[in-house]
């Protein structure tokens, strides 16, 4: 049976649709907290358009007066913006709700909200797509465009458990079909996609399909991290939970970081998914620490340096975390709670490094463990002050109490120790050398898990029938048999292929040629038959003949291409960071796109 608490790495089946996505009616904590950030996306978005437009007028207009109201409009439309950043930033540290509601204490971690997207029509390019290019009637597939229409509408609300990440690794594999079916790289089907950024509710817009993946994977990273900061720590199988959980994240924010550019949003840009992945394994460092101290602090000296050292790695990649998000131009959109919450981590941690250091020496020199627990000391007090200057984790009470009984803990044994042996000279004690037994590992989204079937199935094999495949649709043809048959072989499976055409016989009157493929025999559909179903299609027929409808694919050399007949083959993807030589000029702004792509499994 499958745990009844979270991800445990291996395979999980399909599921409903309606078990993955969330009734965005029904008004949990989470789901209120993301329709707040949804309206004051749609108002970012309105006052980007406004000031957009009065930008456009200053520049224009060469009156005066008007440039001055202008200057006042763009003003106060600046004013808002600021605001509404800065309420969005205090959404986005709204870490409580997505932490778990055990009664135990444990520190809180650091969760992503969901992009949020507009609604999309697609059913009307893929109408006309289906009928132009394909030649079928498009009214017979409104079930297909009703069942993708639903499934993207679904992904908005997914559902914080396995059926949420599900229900998006399904969208994010019909993606993969999508794009061969309909998406042509010679004709724009004419839809954009809109998403917001995470972190700073700027929306983005672009054509290519390539978007859409890319803001789906981002946040399938990002329910993994609200899943991940839901579990309840305080038990084994709960850490367990929760570093699989954020060792997929940052598998997720990894696998987009490399596989797709030209990010056309700060929250997708290399700067912040390399930031994102080492707080994800800052984390999971962070579970690593806690797994050892699930049965409170050991007695054995070789085992509470063994947890000096663990807490000495944890302040090690939390400090380097910091770094990342203190640097630009990841810390002019970051929000300060985050930067401030992961340096009062580092400082922590390294306090609870020299901590577990003074009570292994214990039996050794009272001037080392007073040393290091002074320094313990210190960590923790500067941990509380960071913790008070920042307004929003002021409200983050629990922080607070685990930093302070940390705090005290340290300040009762040197106080102990203190009394003992009189306010003796200590020396500066030495750093905690940084060791653990676990190292975090990325793990990569595994999309062959949840199996999907090509919603658009019916149109062919894509071998065959893809949006950059042309060919030529011919008949119905009726054939009758002559003496040597209907003149013709047949070669291959979904679709049938005629493989040699007789000279002078009925297939070659019909005007049937070789390399056509077999689409349909007396109006049965056989673009998925199998070589004996079609052959027993034929050999069934009587003296009428039989009315055969087949595709001729066009080559090169048929599809009147420009440039004397040579195809134009599309340059290659430009990386994020590849800058344009000196003297050449600026670059050409490319379009979000992808590098490298995994087949996803179908049945």
């Amino acid at each position: 049976k499958r745990k009844k608490e979270g991800i445990d790495g291996r395979g999980r089946g399909r599921k409903k649709r309606k078990e993955g996505g969330c009734n965005p009616l029904v008004q949990t904590q989470r789901s209120r907290l993301q329709n707040h950030r949804a309206r004051i996306n749609q108002q970012i978005n309105k006052e980007m358009r406004i000031r957009t437009g009065a930008e456009n007028l200053f520049r224009a207009t060469t009156n005066h007066r008007v440039k001055e109201t202008v200057a006042l409009e763009l003003s106060y439309v600046n004013s808002n913006l600021q605001l509404l950043k800065e309420e969005l930033e205090e959404l986005n540290s709204s870490m409580d709700v997505y932490q778990n509601d055990s009664e135990g204490i444990s520190v809180p971690m650091i969760p992503l909200g969901l992009k949020e997207t507009k609604d999309l029509d697609l059913a009307a390019p893929l109408r006309e797509m289906i009928s132009e290019h394909y030649g079928e009637d498009s009214a017979s597939y409104e079930v297909e465009i009703k069942k993708l229409t639903d499934l993207r509408q679904a992904i908005r609300t997914p559902s914080r458990n396995e059926a949420g990440l599900d229900l998006l690794m399904e969208y994010y594999n019909q993606l993969y079909f999508l794009d061969i079916r309909f998406f042509s790289p010679n004709k724009n089907l004419g839809v954009f996609f809109h998403w917001y950024d995470s972190l700073t509710g700027v929306p983005s817009h672009q054509r290519t399909l390539a978007f859409e993946k890319g803001s789906v994977l981002f946040n399938i990273g990002a329910l993994y991290t609200q899943i991940g900061a839901r579990r309840d720590r305080g038990t084994r199988t709960g850490i367990d939970c929760a570093i699989e959980a954020f060792q997929r994240a940052a598998g997720a924010f990894n696998y987009l970081k490399e596989n797709f550019s030209n990010a056309p949003s700060l929250d997708m840009s290399m700067a912040s998914l390399s930031m994102l992945v080492r707080l994800m394994t800052a984390q999971v460092q962070e579970c690593v620490f806690e797994q050892l101290t699930l049965a409170g602090t050991p007695r054995e000296p070789l085992s509470q340096m063994r947890l000096a050292q663990e807490a000495a790695r944890v302040e090690d990649v939390y400090s380097l975390v910091y770094q990342t998000m203190a640097q630009p131009p990841v810390r002019d959109y970051v929000p300060f709670s985050w930067t401030t919450m992961v340096n009062v981590k580092a400082k922590h941690f390294r306090g609870l490094s020299h901590y577990y250091a003074a009570i292994a020496l214990c039996d050794g020199p009272g001037e080392g463990m007073l040393a290091h627990l002074r320094k313990a000391m210190m960590n923790h007090e500067e941990a509380l002050r960071l913790h008070a200057v920042c307004r929003i984790l002021r409200k983050m009470d629990l922080l607070q109490e685990v930093v302070s009984l940390a705090h005290r803990r340290s300040l009762a044994k040197y106080s102990e120790i203190d009394h003992e042996d009189d306010f003796f000279e200590t020396a500066e004690a030495p750093d905690v050398h940084p060791k653990t037994h676990q190292k975090p590992e990325i793990k990569t989204p595994s999309f062959s898990q949840v199996k999907v079937t090509d919603i658009f199935h019916r149109l062919g094999p894509l071998s065959v029938f893809s949006a950059k495949s042309q060919w030529r649709l011919k008949g119905p043809t009726r054939l009758t048999r002559g003496e040597g048959g209907f003149g013709f072989t047949l070669r291959g499976d979904s679709p049938v292929l005629i493989a040699a055409v007789i000279p002078g016989g009925r297939a070659e009157a019909a005007g049937l040629k070789e390399g056509d493929y077999i689409v349909s025999v007396n109006g049965e559909p056989c673009k998925w038959g199998k070589h004996s179903e079609v052959v027993a299609l034929l050999t069934g027929v009587g003296e009428e003949g039989v009315d055969i409808q087949v595709v001729t694919p066009l080559r090169e050399e048929s599809l009147g291409l420009e440039n004397g007949g040579q195809a134009t083959l599309p340059g290659p993807l430009l990386g994020w960071n590849k800058k344009a030589k000196r003297g050449q000029g600026p670059q050409r702004l490319q379009p979000f796109s992808l590098s490298t792509d995994n087949t996803p499994a179908s049945h």
